[in-house]
């Protein structure tokens, strides 16, 4: 093989390993929900009732987090935030279907945070929410940085 053939077999190796290891991280990202960006204050993630108008599932992202939070509004009327971070190795979940996948090792979890497959053993974080007229407050413990 000659110097040039080689330089680019190896240069076409490295943008396919390149290719391979971004792909699920883009793909996370084009979930078909847009995510509602917002800060942490006193440890409270504040987001706006209206918009479960349309949609009972949301996602938000707080300032300087790598991960979201799924907020869903229950048909009582509550709602129930997980934070969208795998529990075996920290990659962060998309939507699939009535819960959450991972695209690294492909674990899945239920709506309600629950391990359905692993190789994660443990449920997603839950975080505490309740309504304050209208805004929905999530109480943030410990952040995942």
């Amino acid at each position: 093989m000659e110097r040039k053939e080689f330089i680019r077999s190896s240069c076409n190796a490295c943008l396919l390993l390149a290719a391979g290891y971004l792909l699920p991280t883009v793909a996370g990202c084009v979930s078909g929900y847009s995510v509602f960006k917002t800060s942490v204050v006193n440890n409270l993630v504040t987001m706006p009732i209206a918009m479960f108008d349309k949609s009972t599932l949301q996602l938000v992202r707080p300032k300087g987090w790598l991960y979201d939070i799924a907020v869903e509004k229950r048909t009582d009327g509550s709602f129930a935030a997980l934070l969208l971070q795998c529990t075996h190795q920290e990659n962060q979940l998309k939507i699939q279907g009535n819960g959450f996948h991972c695209s690294l090792h492909g674990s899945e979890f239920d709506k309600n945070g629950n391990v359905t497959k692993g190789p994660a053993e443990r449920p997603l974080q839950q975080y505490k929410t309740f309504v304050d007229k209208d805004q929905i407050i999530i109480q943030i413990l410990k952040s995942p940085q």
